[in-house]
């Protein structure tokens, strides 16, 4: 029968896969899947890792597990050394059972505590063992507020959608964090910020951003914000199109930047992205004034159905999107240092037509 590398290798190459495509698929280093293939324990930092990543390649490869693992340890078992006690001279058969039988018990519970020891250390360092601090898995609602939680192996994320909820799983907590998507796997780095688009229609849904995770153990599980990018989905998409002033009516000296004009208004969604602290106001449609102080990291949305104001303590300290119609227009709004107040808002002509306009206010 062939050795369990070969099996590999073979069954790899029937399937016409290469090493760099398995590599990002079941995330093992390549230099650790040569390894496996062939059955070089040397690249190995211990047996548990290797035992691991076999288990994981043969499950992607889908063989035979414990026939793979069952070759690993006969191969192991013929390359280990002559045991000391099969090659030395026999004992004197003058020893008495007085002698022996306590030697035998204390032997016998020294091998029970090393096995124990050792499988206890080989749980914890297999990577193809989940090992958690909770009892069950929790799911989270994404909803118009940003979610910050620390999540583990299997937490579910569900965003809201027209034809129900989209379930979203955590796949990775270890080093970086993996999401699980309709549209694939997501990872984000430590204090990395994503736009995740999770139902492959090339419009970002989410804004992930990466607080605190551990290098070497999945059980501390991830600090993670996430906030939906455009707002969740509503059921009502009406505008106050009897609030939209006229294009006369709008009195402003100021420089006025058209988004896009249509032959109907309808709501748009503002993102912020702070990258340094910033002290911001703003106030949708009517109601009153909300101020809050963002710090680097932290994001800002808003779905007005009119208009918003925003007051910005330092322009270079946050970057803003608007989205409108399926596309996104960015924001220059000014240097650094800069205190900005700005309106976006929809107006209207004589001959019944909408433009989305950005005012900068004094």
């Amino acid at each position: 029968m062939d050795s369990f590398g070969e099996i590999l290798h073979n069954t790899r190459v029937q399937k016409n896969l290469d090493l760099d495509k398995v590599a990002r698929e079941i995330s093992i280093d390549k230099r650790y899947l040569q390894g496996l293939e062939e059955e070089d324990n040397s690249v190995f930092p211990g047996e548990a890792y290797m035992i691991g990543f076999l288990r994981n390649y043969s499950n992607y490869l889908e063989l035979n597990t414990e026939l793979m693992l069952k070759l690993y340890n006969n191969k192991k078992i013929q390359e280990s050394p002559v045991p000391v006690e099969l090659i030395s001279k026999p004992k004197p058969t003058w020893l008495t059972p007085a002698v022996i039988v306590p030697c035998a018990l204390v032997f016998v519970v020294i091998l029970t505590v090393s096995i124990l020891l050792i499988r206890k250390n080989h749980l914890k360092d297999d990577p193809s063992v989940v090992v958690s601090n909770k009892i069950q898995t929790k799911q989270y609602d994404i909803g118009d507020s940003k979610i910050t939680e620390r999540v583990y192996k299997g937490d579910q994320f569900l965003f809201p959608s027209d034809n129900g909820p989209i379930v979203l799983t955590v796949r990775e907590t270890r080093s970086s964090f993996g999401l699980d998507t309709p549209s694939g796997v997501f990872y984000t780095d430590l204090a990395d910020e994503q736009e995740v688009d999770i139902n492959g229609d090339s419009v970002p849904d989410l804004i992930i951003y990466v607080s605190d995770l551990s290098y070497t153990d999945e059980t501390r599980g991830v600090e993670v914000s996430i906030l939906a990018r455009h707002g969740v989905p509503s059921s009502s998409n009406d505008v106050y199109v009897e609030d939209i002033p006229f294009i006369a009516d709008v009195k402003n000296s100021h420089p006025q930047n058209v988004l896009l004009e249509d032959n109907r208004p309808y709501p748009f969604t503002v993102n912020a992205s702070f990258i340094n602290q910033c002290l911001f106001r703003n106030s949708v449609d009517s109601d009153d004034s909300v101020e809050t102080y963002f710090t680097k990291g932290e994001v800002f949305t808003a779905n007005p159905h009119n208009a918003i104001r925003l007051w910005i303590s330092n322009s270079e300290s946050v970057k803003i999107n608007i989205v409108a119609d399926t596309k996104t227009y960015s924001l220059d709004i000014g240097k650094a240092g800069h205190v900005l107040v700005e309106d976006i808002k929809w107006i209207k002509d004589n001959e019944g037509r909408y433009r989305l306009v950005v005012f900068e206010l004094d």
